[in-house]
């Protein structure tokens, strides 16, 4: 096995199997709590892409920052956000992360570093550099990760924090998560580069990183190698990995736009079963990871139960958290 941290090799394995696990059947259960008129509104979930998610989080500390997009759930979850008060907000209960009133694209818990999941495109990359440099700025030996995806690479904002980024030797590892579709539109077909975020990199002086993304340990290789790198004061990297979607770009989206054959290659290549056939083949015991699986799906269940209990928001809640003070009489 490939060593990838200080701790056991072995140890750092099972929790990213966790970790996907954990993300792949909570975004399975917030599926299944649409089509039951559960969540409201719409979602994007990150079927098929949680390697890049648990690669980095296993490479993360308590400390860390992690900015994410609307597709967030498992980032978010993965930086130790509770499980029941994710559901309960995607259910727009009151014991939700953000009280019911972010829902599934605005997940936030700044408690567990979780500093927003972005529904406005390339929006949190600015932001996670401002993130950055406050912690360049008090000390705190802090590391921001920013999440977002390949249709990000040909917005402004992009190329603006990633200057900013180098500029100022800053602590952050911005993160492409390249599922080979913007919203419906194959970002081959808009981009003048194969590699929307890779081939950029040597514009701003970085060096270009390309992972496979349904690859866990090429992922968490790379996630430590960046992360330690910003945390010893050597400025920012961008990571290129490249991952796909198992569904449309979201609920309302079937995804039919995609080859068939194009999703049959990807499916066969979804990084839960095959990372657990490579454990096995190592010599992990399958038992080992059944225990896994259980205690994650009992987790989903007591979270889905908790959400369902919980109360809807009280109608005084509107009023507050809409300014930093927590109201608006400041302003009269």
């Amino acid at each position: 096995m490939t060593e990838t941290a200080t701790r056991s090799d072995l140890d750092v394995r099972l929790d990213i199997y966790r970790k996907m696990q954990e993300g792949r059947l909570f975004e399975k259960r917030a599926h299944d709590l649409f089509l039951e008129g559960l969540v409201k509104g719409t979602s994007h979930l990150g079927l098929g892409q949680e390697a890049v998610a648990a690669g980095f989080a296993a490479a993360l500390e308590p400390k860390d920052l992690v900015f994410c997009t609307y597709r967030g759930h498992v980032h978010t979850l993965l930086r130790g956000a509770p499980m029941g008060g994710l559901m309960a907000e995607l259910m727009g209960r009151g014991t939700g992360v953000c009280g019911g009133k972010g829902g599934s694209m605005h997940l936030t818990d700044v408690q567990h570093g979780a500093m927003g999941s972005y529904a406005i495109v390339g929006a949190h990359m600015p932001i996670a550099a401002g993130a950055a440099w406050a912690a360049k700025a008090r000390g705190t030996g802090q590391v921001t990760v920013c999440f977002f995806g390949d249709g990000t690479t040909n917005i402004g904002a992009f190329h603006e924090a990633l200057n900013l980024a180098v500029v100022w030797q800053l602590p952050v590892v911005y993160v492409c998560e390249n599922n080979l579709y913007m919203e419906y539109t194959p970002i081959g077909d808009v981009t003048a580069v194969a590699h929307p975020a890779a081939d950029r990199a040597s514009a701003y002086g970085l060096e270009p990183i390309l992972v496979d993304g349904n690859d866990p340990d090429e992922v968490h290789a790379t996630a430590r190698r960046a992360v330690d790198r910003a945390r010893a004061g050597e400025g920012p990297s961008l990571v290129e990995a490249v991952t796909y979607r198992h569904g449309g770009h979201s609920r309302a989206d079937p995804g039919k736009y995609r080859p068939d054959d194009e999703v049959a290659e990807w499916l066969g290549r979804d990084p839960v079963p095959m990372y657990r056939e490579r454990l096995v083949g190592e010599g992990v015991a399958a038992g080992v990871l059944d225990g896994i699986d259980a205690e994650v799906l009992a987790a989903v269940d007591r979270a889905t139960e908790e959400a369902k209990a919980a109360p809807l928001p009280d109608a005084a809640s509107l009023d507050t958290q809409l300014w930093a003070d927590g109201g608006s009489a400041w302003r009269s």
